[in-house]
């Protein structure tokens, strides 16, 4: 397991460095007139998947920050039949670029309700049970957006936090999670 973090962690450097050249060609910084998004998030700030809106609120020279939300119907597989239950990622963002291409980081929580099976012992049975649940990713990664609108898309690096708010006793931790993110800003 350490050594596939380290190939990772090496990848993302040698990605970084690599475009690190093309990110400072960029002569002068643009104001962005296109400071809406709409998305589709695959895995990443969403967990598995969400359709996602984004809106630009600041910005500042070579910083811009970005909130965002979602909505989601994640599947589980509960005593052979499928569950939908809701999720809501929200994410901040800050973008560091000048034109088209950004370093992207961030930070969020994902609420989401989730189907578990729990032993009841007055019935001796198994029971469905509904918790809320919630994880916390953090995001760094590269942005591609148009100051003036247009295709939208972005990867990232988005390692989270299980929160231990419904059925769980204690906090986890998934360092081994990314996300890609597609779809229209205007």
């Amino acid at each position: 397991m350490k050594t596939s973090v380290l190939k990772f962690c090496i990848v993302i450097f040698v990605f970084f460095n690599l475009s690190n050249s093309y990110v400072f060609a960029q002569k002068e910084v643009q104001t962005f007139t296109a400071k809406n998004a709409i998305y589709l998030d695959l895995g990443g700030n969403a967990g598995q998947y969400a359709f996602s809106y984004g809106r630009l609120f600041h910005e500042k020279g070579l910083l811009k920050v970005i909130g965002s939300a979602g909505f989601a119907l994640w599947a589980d597989r509960v005593q052979g039949k499928t569950v939908f239950n809701p999720a809501v990622p929200l994410e901040v963002s800050g973008l560091i670029g000048k034109r088209d291409h950004h370093l992207e980081l961030g930070f969020g929580v994902t609420p989401h309700l989730a189907t578990s099976l729990n032993f009841n012992s007055e019935t001796s049975e198994l029971e469905d049970k509904v918790v809320f649940e919630s994880l916390l990713p953090f995001r760094i990664g590269y942005r591609y957006q148009k100051p003036k609108g247009g295709f939208f898309f972005r990867i990232g690096y988005t390692p989270f936090f299980n929160v231990p708010v419904g059925g769980r006793e204690d906090w986890s931790f998934e360092p081994r999670f990314a996300g890609i993110s597609f779809g229209k800003s205007f």
